[in-house]
């Protein structure tokens, strides 16, 4: 459905706002970007984990100026972060109680997919909660089309309300982010544990006899990580209970609170030889990077 079919009295003013407060993302050193949203007006740039892997990222905004943000927040399982820039005053959008959403409810999506800035699409809500296959996290399922580059827009109403932030497609619909799970992750209210690595999947070798690592690429000074002496370059296998087939199986791993030690298997340096190590963990601190 595109916008022209939508015959909403103020929408061309809603999605101009909705424009504004949307961010192109580009990793760094990585080709292709991402979109993300500006949250609150102060600076902060909520897009999705997979679209900031490193720690930081550039993030030009709808007037074009340009700035590199860093990452504060991060939680892989969720699939968010949030990055800070040095601006104030920037424009910003109600977030809307998801929970009061509605199936049939209309929504826009703005983002940058394939190289068109501030693109929109339009669509109905389907549902807001799990979705079979995806575990027991909620999603706002709409039928609005996403493309690469949407990740990290705003999913919203007609009124402009931020419902969620843009994050994949399962089938025929668009899943993004509750904005209710937004605030909490912004928050620090979160029950995961702290370890403060950053890390990405790496197929290994063949003659390892194994398929899937978490390659550590940073290291926070003085993490559980660092205080357990990991270093940048291991590569994580998993765990006593299970092998690692994703960051979402670290992020699970680390689920729960209270000071607790988790043993993890590795690789350094020798495919062959495999190596334990136990590590501390505390809890997730806010404003702290999180494997």
């Amino acid at each position: 459905m595109g916008a022209g079919e939508m015959n909403i009295p103020g929408l061309g003013e809603v999605v101009e706002r909705l424009r504004r407060v949307t961010a192109v993302v580009r990793p760094g050193g990585r080709r292709g970007n991402g979109s993300g949203v500006l949250w609150g007006g102060d600076g902060i740039v909520v897009t999705n984990a997979h679209v900031a892997q490193g720690r930081s990222a550039d993030v030009t905004l709808w007037d074009g100026r340009e700035f590199r943000g860093e990452v504060t927040h991060r939680d892989p399982r969720r699939d968010l972060a949030a990055l800070r820039i040095a601006a104030k005053d920037l424009p910003s959008l109600e977030a809307r109680d998801t929970s009061l959403v509605r199936p049939g409810e209309m929504a826009i999506a703005v983002g940058n997919p394939l190289g068109f800035v501030g693109a929109l699409t339009t669509g109905v809500i389907h549902a807001v909660g799990p979705l079979q296959g995806l575990g027991k996290l909620k999603w706002v399922q709409a039928d609005v089309r996403l493309a690469p580059g949407n990740s990290g827009g705003p999913l919203a109403d007609v009124q402009g309300r931020i419902l969620g932030v843009n994050t994949m497609v399962a089938g025929r619909l668009a899943l993004a982010i509750p904005s209710n799970d937004i605030t909490r992750f912004l928050m620090g209210d979160s029950e995961s544990n702290w370890l403060g690595a950053t890390v990405t999947p790496v197929r290994l070798p063949r003659n390892s006899g194994r398929g899937i690592g978490l390659v550590l690429l940073e290291i926070e000074p003085n993490s559980p990580a660092d205080q357990a002496s990991l270093l940048p370059g291991d590569i994580l296998l998993g765990t006593e209970a299970g092998a690692f087939r994703s960051v979402e199986d670290l992020a699970a791993a680390l689920d729960g609170g209270g000071s607790r030690v988790l043993r993890l298997e590795f690789l350094r340096g020798d495919y062959s030889r495999v190596r334990k190590v136990s590590v501390q963990l505390a809890g997730r601190r806010k404003a702290a990077m999180a494997a």
